[in-house]
């Protein structure tokens, strides 16, 4: 037993180490962890599933949307899907697919684009100033509030802009939610669950 309690200790040391020599980097530091969280949710984009009746695929970008917001706070977990959303515009082929280009920017998925860059700010907020929300059940409810308030609003508002105005289709509520947002809730709520585990276990208590 003393050993578990050594061994939590010291983990809560070098956890409380880390997040303070995060805040103290250089902004080129920040930038570069930024740059690396943007890379590391071009890699999951390319976990895809497509799916017949949908033009938004399952990925698995949505675990490190929220994994910028718990590591990088709000300012650098936001600018890490700017570079995400910017650098990929720009050409970089790490948008879901393996594909880059201004046109994704406007395609069915752009407004899950916005929204990731929304999330990672609000997680960021939420988790750098309120220790208590830290915890795994307050911090699930925020992961899953941003997702499908957040992600999932700015998606869903543009898809249906989309729709509608740029391939003239009929929509409705119903048919956009069961395009963009029903096939993938359930598996969001894992991703979800994931993040707030991994928040819980390397964000410092205080």
């Amino acid at each position: 037993m003393d050993y578990i309690n050594a061994y939590a200790t010291r983990f809560a040391a070098v956890r409380t180490a880390v997040f303070t020599r995060r805040d103290a980097l250089s902004w080129a530091g920040k930038l570069g962890l930024a740059l690396a969280f943007a890379a590391m949710t071009g890699l999951a984009a390319q976990i895809r599933i497509p799916l017949p009746f949908s033009p938004v695929p399952i990925t698995g970008q949505t675990f490190a949307v929220l994994a910028a917001g718990i590591l990088l706070g709000r300012n650098f977990g936001g600018v890490s899907m700017i570079m995400y959303a910017g650098l990929g515009a720009a050409g970089i082929p790490w948008f879901n697919g393996g594909i880059g280009g201004p046109a994704v920017l406007t395609g069915p998925t752009g407004g899950y684009l916005a929204g990731f860059i929304v999330a990672a700010m609000i997680i960021g907020y939420v988790s750098d100033r309120y220790p208590t929300a830290r915890r795994f059940g307050p911090m699930f409810a925020l992961m899953l509030t941003v997702d499908l308030l957040v992600i999932y609003g700015l998606g869903l508002l543009w898809l249906a802009i989309y729709l509608s105005v740029i391939k003239g289709a009929a929509v409705s509520f119903a048919g956009v939610f069961a395009l963009g947002a029903a096939p993938f809730i359930a598996g969001d709520i894992v991703k979800a669950a994931a993040a707030a585990l991994m928040a819980r276990s390397v964000l410092p208590k205080a």
